[in-house]
């Protein structure tokens, strides 16, 4: 997979872990569900998102 299928991934895996935890657990895990659609909103205006970073730095090339 390249780069951007796997920060969709990692994207939807945050996103779902932490509408569950902010349900089950703590409603302040809300805020990290919006940080990452923050991200996701400012990756589609500039092609970069800082887990591109980490994805690279793990070896998945474009």
């Amino acid at each position: 997979m390249d780069v951007n299928r796997w920060l969709r991934l990692v994207a939807g895996i945050f996103v779902l872990g932490s509408l569950l935890l902010g349900y089950f657990v703590n409603a302040g895990w809300f805020w990290f569900t919006g940080f990452v659609a923050v991200n996701l909103i400012q990756s589609a205006f500039t092609n970069w998102c800082p887990m591109m970073v980490f994805l690279r730095r793990l070896g998945v090339r474009s």
